[in-house]
């Protein structure tokens, strides 16, 4: 009986959770405009998005800003979990906690501040995109950092010192001694990083520029609209987001598992 209702608990929470994109894909791939209703199969929506000016351009820009930001972050968030490794406790404890802050706060808050601070007290213009990357970056920092930190407890720290007794200089030790071991941390935080930017829609839409649209600040927006073909398109688009994530996800736990078995044979 225990066991029945342990299956069932999860086939509940599987279905809670894929069952809604699940039914979003498929009515992708109709040329219905409402949920509820197939009349035929039609791949118009993929068609639409694909060639739609306005849709292209503003997948191209939400992928690019979130690469860029991204990049940023991953670079940001691995120094400062390298720095903080390696200080005494009291600055470790105090960055640990000032990273968690961000991590716990809402976006919301996060993306108004960075507002107030950057185009009201430092007159940044908004036009810029200056705020927009900033706000991403302070977003998806903080993950990056609790992505190394665990990487850089399972490295011997001892490994670092060695490398520089031998004659490497710090930043050689780094790159060559360091840097590899925390790599799948640093890759895994990097994924999360985008992950982060592709879905933010609070910080955003307090930073963004008048004439650009992430694809969370465009979605919002079109549901409001009246073009039915747009709408639609973005349940294509929808789709292949998880489609690709789908893909990125078996990837890395394929990978994962090849680099585990690699170990235990060795």
């Amino acid at each position: 009986m225990k066991k029945i209702m342990k299956v069932s608990f999860l086939v509940i929470v599987i279905l809670l959770l894929y069952l809604p994109i699940l039914i979003l894909a498929f009515y992708s791939f109709t040329d219905s405009t409402n949920i509820g209703a197939v009349h035929s199969f039609s791949l118009k929506n993929y068609q639409t998005l694909f060639t739609s000016p306005e849709l292209t351009g503003m997948i191209a820009g939400t992928v690019l800003l979130a690469l860029g930001s991204s990049i940023i972050a991953t670079i940001l968030g691995t120094l400062g979990a390298i720095g903080a490794f390696y200080s005494k406790k009291l600055p470790q404890s105090i960055i640990g906690t000032l990273n968690q802050v961000p991590v716990i706060n809402a976006d919301v808050v996060t993306g108004f501040s960075i507002c107030i601070l950057l185009i009201v007290v430092f007159g940044v213009d908004k036009s810029t995109y200056i705020p927009l990357v900033i706000g991403h970056v302070v977003l998806s920092a903080p993950f990056v950092y609790l992505s190394v930190v665990p990487k850089l407890k399972q490295m011997d720290s001892s490994l670092y010192e060695a490398a520089m007794d031998l004659g490497a200089s710090p930043f050689k030790a780094l790159i060559k001694v360091v840097i590899p071991q925390i790599l799948p941390g640093i890759i895994s935080g990097f994924a999360l990083a985008v992950t982060l930017s592709l879905d933010d829609y609070f910080i955003a839409s307090y930073t963004k520029p008048a004439t650009f649209d992430t694809i969370s600040t465009y979605v919002v927006n079109a549901t409001k609209g009246s073009q039915t073909d747009i709408k639609t398109a973005l349940w294509a688009l929808s789709t292949i987001i998880f489609a690709v994530v789908i893909l990125v996800v078996i990837g890395m736990n394929i990978s994962g598992n090849k680099k585990n078995e690699e170990k235990k044979n060795v």
